[in-house]
This record gives structure tokens, C-alpha cells and sequence, in this order.
């Protein structure tokens, strides 16, 4: 497809603002103020949380914190701390990655969300501000989503949150002395009308009865 950006201009790098929604904040991740609370929600009863990420599990406090702080002085990726606003805990981390400025394309990764974040409100809110933010704020042009492809929980949430499956690199990583075979997803700035429309409709208060169990799928106001 033929797109003409004669007048193309770099994007802006993130500078991790906080970013608050109805459930969630992400700030920039600090050792000092989210350890604590990080180290709680990630020695959670989840055995799978590790098993796709290229680091973890920690075992030592100490060895948590040194990987907690290699990442808060990182610019690429670039982490933030999902607060709950409910409790004021940080319950996950994740960041932007591969962020080419140049081209406007940017990558949403790195995804550790304690068990008590896990499928809630606040999990998906936490990708819909990060996804806003790179689209409405910063103008990038292509958001993307990449996995081993074995990990069925985040192809599921890939394609839950609208990114849409480009392909496979095969034997793409050696990651913990398995291969990798990573599936690549995407949004890109013409799609994010619709999918900015789904998630705020699937977010609203209006979604949700008096016990905060969803109405209507996030699928569903992609389909309506």
C-alpha cells in the first residue's frame, strides 16, 4: 500500500508521564517505591508467570531488586509500574521496547502482572493506556505485540486487545535452553479508531454490573 509521507517527522521518544485510567497508573518504575510491592505480587501463586520471560524466577530478594533496578535505569525498553488504584500497590510492570522513533513503530512487552491483576479491568486498561499513549500522544504509526509462540496466554491476549497476527519467525531465539518460535502482532494507526473505541467501550462503567463482572466481551465492541 502506497501511503505518502513526504511530511513524515520522527515521533517523540515516551517519557513516562503517568498515565491514569479508572483502575490503573502507570508510572515510571522505581526500585525504591514499587519493589516492595512488586516482589509481593510477582512471588504470586502463578507457576506460568516466568516461563516465556527471558529472566525469573527470583528466588532472592537481592537478585529481584538488582533486575527491578537494571530495568528502571533502562530507556529501551522502558518500564512503568501498574498501580491499583483501589489498594495504591503496584501489582505488574511492563514496558515500550523497540521503539524506532524514526519510523514511528514501537512495541508493547516485557509483561510480568502479579495473579491478583490477572484478568481484571485494571490488566487490560494498563495495554489501553500504553497503547493511547503511543498513538494519540505520541503519533507513532505501528504498535506491536510479540511472543513465544507457545505462549498461548499471550497470543490469546494479543488477539484479545485487537493486534492482528502478521507471522512467525521460526527458530527466532534460544530462550532458557528452548527455542523460540516468536509470533509477531500489530495495530497500526489506521486500525486505532476502531480498537480505541472497543476498549473504552468494554471499560466504561456501564460494562460492568454492581459485583464489577463484565457485561459484554472486549471482542464484542470490536464486532459492533
Amino acid at each position: 500500500m502506497s501511503i505518502d509521507l513526504t511530511h513524515w517527522q520522527p515521533c517523540p521518544m515516551p517519557d513516562q508521564r503517568p498515565l491514569t485510567g479508572r483502575f490503573v497508573r502507570l508510572e515510571a518504575l522505581d526500585v525504591a517505591r514499587h519493589g516492595d510491592d512488586l516482589w509481593a505480587a510477582l512471588q504470586g501463586p502463578d507457576p506460568a508467570l516466568w516461563d516465556y520471560l527471558p529472566y525469573g524466577p527470583f528466588t532472592e530478594r537481592a537478585a529481584f531488586d538488582a533486575w527491578l533496578g537494571g530495568n528502571a535505569d533502562s530507556r529501551d525498553p522502558l518500564f512503568y509500574a501498574v498501580i491499583d488504584l483501589a489498594s495504591g500497590r503496584a501489582l505488574g510492570l511492563f514496558s515500550y521496547l523497540r521503539i524506532t522513533a524514526q519510523d514511528g513503530s514501537i512495541e508493547i512487552g516485557h509483561v510480568a502482572f502479579g495473579a491478583p491483576m490477572q484478568r481484571t479491568p485494571g490488566a487490560t486498561e494498563a495495554v489501553y493506556l500504553l497503547a493511547r499513549h503511543a498513538f494519540d500522544d505520541l503519533g507513532y504509526r505501528r504498535l506491536e505485540w510479540k511472543c513465544d509462540a507457545a505462549n498461548a496466554r499471550s497470543m490469546r491476549a494479543a488477539e484479545r486487545f485487537g493486534f492482528s497476527h502478521e507471522g512467525l519467525f521460526r527458530q527466532h531465539m534460544v530462550r532458557k535452553g528452548r527455542n523460540r518460535d516468536t509470533a509477531w502482532f500489530s495495530i497500526i494507526d489506521g486500525e486505532w479508531p476502531a480498537r480505541r473505541e472497543a476498549f473504552e467501550g468494554w471499560l466504561s462503567a456501564d460494562n460492568f454490573d454492581e459485583a464489577g463482572r463484565q457485561k459484554q466481551r472486549l471482542e464484542a465492541f470490536r464486532q459492533a
